[in-house]
């Protein structure tokens, strides 16, 4: 049996073939031919038998050899492209670390421990009301610029940063939107030296490693790394943290550790570039690793225009609105509370009003009277700037801009601030008691948060 024993290559011949082989490398042992001496024979057997034991050595073991030493060169690549990662990750982190600082939110509090709103009346002590985390992008004219997020200066009376150091210094707010949850600050430059490079958000991709750096949970500076789970995220918020959601937000997805205090944080690449600030995570029951960060290539126009005008301007319509959808559910709670009530008052099930016909605003003073087909639109709670000198009142419903369909004020919002311009006109059709009305006017500008 040979070594190998298939149709490719075999060790077995014929005695014939081999007879043949026999005949063609014998030594001329024949009559007439030159007689070779024991030595020669002995030295040339000897030589023989040292090649073919060269050539079986290197059949056995030659190619296990070559393929030991390609798994140890695979293995020792491997390990050499580990400990490269690895210090990949401790370079990039080194490198953005010093420009990361954390973020006191203070608030007055009563001597009672409520928080009390601007323009309370009656003494207080100014306390720590939340945690978070920014970078430093920019260091010019003796001052340090920091992006973070709104929601971490939120309500916010005075803001400290802490620098990576320990020393905390006071902050001034440059500008906030709400909109996209950023903010810019600005602090005293002395002894700041190092500022974050901003990265490229556009050129991230699924896997890739990613670092988070920030101040989860108050307990100072910290970094957890992940992966980019997807580089596009589409998520609705609610802007008013009122379980509506009247905003969608575009966002980097990814499984790195986002804790409370890490807001305003950076997001970055194997390079040490800011790709994104963290911004937020979902924290529900059996859901882990999803966290989000704004793409920095989207929040840089926001914190340009922070700095240049302290807001971000945008077209203004100047209505404040509810869903219609939203106020048929009020109304049916409504409702159903009351059919509850007056059944444990006199036990008995008095039928009730249509919600429709009987709608009426949150004071319950006016009917909406709309048709039965109407369903989806936003009404008007307030009209103020542009809407009120355009006519627009108190219960409108407004179904459509420009002819396009709106049926929330998400979809309201994402018209305005995505097709249309500071200046440029628009038509509003809307509802008033059942009458469908239209109206036509100039879009002013946003100047501040509504």
């Amino acid at each position: 049996m040979g070594l190998f024993d298939d149709d490719f290559y075999s060790t077995k011949v014929s005695r014939r073939a081999r007879a043949s082989k026999q005949e063609d490398f014998a030594f001329p042992y024949k009559s007439g031919g030159r007689k070779w001496s024991n030595v020669r024979v002995a030295f040339v057997s000897s030589f023989t038998s040292a090649i073919a034991a060269t050539l079986l050595f290197g059949a056995f073991f030659g190619g296990g050899a070559d393929s030991g030493g390609g798994r140890t060169a695979t293995a020792t690549a491997g390990v050499v492209q580990t400990m490269d990662a690895s210090e990949r990750a401790i370079q990039a982190s080194a490198k953005v670390r010093p420009a990361v600082v954390s973020i006191v939110n203070e608030q007055m509090y009563s001597l009672g421990g409520e928080a009390l709103e601007e323009g309370s009346e009656g003494k207080g002590t100014l306390r720590e009301a939340g945690v978070g985390s920014g970078v430093i992008i920019s260091k010019n004219d003796g001052k340090a610029v920091i992006v973070t997020n709104h929601h971490v200066i939120e309500n916010a009376v005075s803001v400290k940063v802490i620098l990576m150091n320990g020393e905390k210094r006071e902050a001034r707010v440059i500008g906030k939107d709400q909109i996209t949850d950023l903010a810019v600050l600005e602090i005293d430059a002395k002894g700041v030296d190092v500022v974050a490079e901003i990265g490229d958000s556009s050129a991230l991709r699924a896997a890739e490693f990613v670092i988070a750096i920030g101040n989860p949970l108050g307990l100072g500076e910290s970094l957890s790394q992940g992966i980019v789970s997807r580089t596009h995220q589409i998520i609705p918020v609610s802007l008013n943290q009122d379980g509506v959601y009247d905003w969608e937000q575009e966002v980097i997805q990814i499984d790195a550790s986002i804790n409370q205090g890490n807001s305003g944080g950076p997001l970055i690449d194997m390079n040490g570039r800011v790709v994104g600030i963290n911004s937020m995570k979902i924290a529900d029951l059996g859901v882990e690793g999803i966290g989000f960060a704004i793409p920095i290539n989207n929040a840089m126009p926001v914190i340009e225009s922070l700095l240049k005008d302290g807001f971000v301007p945008r077209p203004y319509l100047g209505v404040y609105t509810i869903d219609l959808e939203q106020y048929w559910e009020q109304q049916n709670m409504a409702e159903a509370f009351e059919g509850e009530m007056s059944e444990d008052e006199d036990g008995g099930d008095e039928p009730k009003a249509d919600a429709k016909d009987e709608a009426s605003a949150e004071d319950g003073g006016k009917e909406l009277g709309l048709p039965d087909e109407v369903y989806d639109g936003v009404i008007v709670l307030e009209a103020v700037g542009p809407a009120m000198d355009a006519g627009l009142a108190f219960n409108d419903v407004i179904v459509k801009l420009d002819r396009q369909s709106i049926g929330s004020t998400m979809e309201l919002r994402k018209y305005l601030y995505g097709q249309k311009k500071i200046g440029d006109e628009i038509e509003v059709t809307f509802y008033r008691d059942g009458e469908l009305k239209t109206t036509k006017f100039t879009l002013g500008v946003k100047d501040e948060e509504e």
